[in-house]
Order: structure tokens, then sequence, then C-alpha cells
């Protein structure tokens, strides 16, 4: 085949490159274009020019959209675009999108505070929940966004998705349709020493470690996704203790079996709103030992299984969406697992589920 012909005989499309970026919190950055006639959201970034790599691009629009100048971390998605995907408007002439996503790290406050837009291009700029981020983005630029982000929580490899849908194993997060728990206002310390008499205690959740110091969450699938918690609940009148409510409630919801539960600490409820308005109250936080896992089974109180997750203690607290107080109950649990019970500090891995006929523990 002559050269012009075998050129012309390639599959053409356009380049495009975006960045996933967010604030402490775990809130994702979104831009609002003036071009749009759909009034859809974008994450910043933008097209590949001719000459250009992908990650010079993402570069580039971030700086040219946001005024910040960032390092990217890794490449979390790569997207393949149909010519004929029905989210192109009509009259769109498309030959297809390769689309490349990158991490774009979290912002500190002066950073967020620095953000300047090129008005004439970007309207505005938020930082959204994953679950209303989806609700301002066009269907298939939200499933990518969820893929790219949740590439990065959960630790795996880079998504490799064709019109919005993983072409390989779908990870445990995407999966089940994982969302961060986000709580940007929680901002409650943890008090370390025992809980004061006349202050009732209405929770009690753990740190539930496995021998290689990975913590076991729990995820309650909903209609708007599926929440992670870990595991415990609501302290009942049936419960001698709160730690008997931990063993009750592990063995309910993730089937687990514990041992050696630690109080770490309580944070104060101030309103006990979600418990009817019952007033102040704490909420106990501890660690424990997985000593068994057994099969899942359905969960009393809600009636459904609950997903079972393996993750990371730092990967957890991201989950959670317990901000920088968080990060630091995480830690104090790894020390106290540590120190007590000599467990390692868990290495890098990605999220793993569970299996249904529950897992051996060496």
């Amino acid at each position: 085949m002559p050269a012009a012909q075998y050129a012309a005989s390639r599959h053409a499309v356009w380049l495009g490159a975006a960045a996933i970026i967010t604030d402490e919190v775990g809130r994702i950055l979104l831009v609002h274009p003036t071009y749009r006639e759909d009034d859809s959201w974008l994450l910043p970034g933008g097209v590949v020019e001719v000459g250009e790599h992908p990650h010079v691009t993402c570069r580039r629009e971030i700086t040219e959209e946001l005024g910040l100048d960032l390092p990217l971390s890794a490449v979390l998605a790569v997207h393949s675009f149909s010519a004929h995907h029905p989210d192109l408007l009509p009259g769109t002439s498309c030959p297809g999108e390769i689309r490349y996503v990158f991490d774009g790290g979290t912002l500190i406050p002066d950073q967020v505070e620095s953000i300047r837009l090129p008005r004439e291009e970007l309207s505005e700029y938020a930082f959204l929940e994953t679950r209303d981020a989806m609700q301002r983005l066009r269907p298939v630029d939200g499933q990518i966004m969820l893929a790219a982000y949740r590439a990065r929580l959960g630790n795996t490899a880079t998504a490799h998705l064709a019109d919005g849908r993983h072409i390989l194993d779908v990870p445990p997060l995407d999966r089940h349709d994982v969302h961060v728990r986000y709580r940007p206002l929680w901002d409650s310390p943890l008090h370390r020493g025992p809980v004061p008499d006349l202050l009732p205690v209405q929770q009690a959740w753990a740190w539930c470690f496995v021998p290689d110091g990975r913590v076991v969450l729990v995820a309650d699938p909903g209609p708007r996704g599926t929440l992670p918690m870990l595991p415990g609940g609501t302290v009942e009148d049936t419960d001698a203790t709160p730690e008997d409510t931990l063993h009750r409630e592990a063995a309910e919801e993730a089937q687990l079996t514990l041992a050696d539960p630690v109080r770490l600490g309580w944070v104060l409820d101030e309103t006990g709103k979600v418990y009817g308005g019952v007033g102040p109250n704490a909420r106990l936080r501890l660690a424990a030992r997985v000593t068994a896992v057994g099969p899942a089974a359905v969960d009393p109180a809600t009636g459904r299984p609950f997903v079972r997750l393996l993750a990371t203690p730092a990967q957890a607290a991201a989950l959670l969406g317990w901000v920088p107080p968080g990060a630091r109950q995480a830690q104090l649990a790894v020390d106290t697992a540590r120190e007590r019970w000599g467990l390692p500090a868990a290495r890098p891995a990605a999220i793993e589920e569970i299996p249904a006929e529950g897992m051996r523990l060496s």
C-alpha cells in the first residue's frame, strides 16, 4: 500500500486530557464552560493540540483555566469515545475521541483561594460530591469521572473505558457504585479519655483489622449509590456495653468475629439529631482484631446484604470522608494495632471485596 493511502486508512480521532482535582474533603473540582448549549459541566482539561502530548495538554489547560501549576502523579483513566455516542449533541461532527484522565492531586485552601478563571471561557467552578457532580456532567463524562476517581481512591490500575464502561475487570468500587461518605463539616476532635458518666454512648464503630494490617469496611447499597462505613452501629437497650454493640453489629453487617476491642476515644455529637434529637451524646471509636470472616448474609436491620471491602486504613479514612480528623484517627488505630497485637502497617494495595463465601485468616 502506498504511504499516502496507508496514512489515509488509519483511524483518526480527537485527543483530550482532563484531571481529577479534589479539595481536602475529597470533593471533585468541576468547571462550568460558557460555550456548552446543554449547560453541562466539565473536569478541568481540554483539547490536545497538534503535536502535543496529553500530559502536556493537561498541565497547560489547568494553568489556563485555573491559574494553577499542578504536577500530575498518575494516569487514572483512558477513555475511548464513539463517533456516534448518544451524548454527542445533534449536529456535532466527531470522529471519536481518546481522553486521558490524570491525577491532579488535592488542593490546600490557599490554592483554592488562588483559582482564577478565564471568564470568557468558564463562568464558575465548584467542588462537588461525586453524586452531585454526576448531575452536572453529561452521563458519559460522569462515568469517566467516577472511574478515574475510584481508581485513585482504590489504588487500582489505570481504568480503561469504552463509551463510559470498563473494558477489563471492573474494580469493586465501580462494581458496587461506591461513593465517598462526605462529611465536610465533621471536625469534632477525638477525645482520648473515658466518656463522662452523664454522657450517653449512642454509637460504637471500630477499625477492624485483619492480620495484614488492612481494615474491613461495610457499604450499604442505596438508590443513589453505595456508602461505606466502619463496622458497628447504634447501641441498643439489649446491649450491656458498647463493646457488645460492636460484636453484634459486626456479626450482623459483615459476618465478622472480633477479639480484643480497644477504645480509642469518643467524638461528641452535640444534638443527637440522627437518634431522634436525644441531645449531647458520645460516638465511641474502637479498634479490634478480626479472627474470622463468615459467608455473606442478609443484615437483619436492612433486609439486604452489605458490601464488604478490605482497604488500608488511609483508604478507609478517605472513603469515610472524615477529612484530617479521620486521617489522624486512622493513624491512631494503626499505632494501636501495632502496639497491642503486633500487626504490620498495611502496604499500599488495591481495595478488594471480601468473597461471598468469606475468607480464611492466617
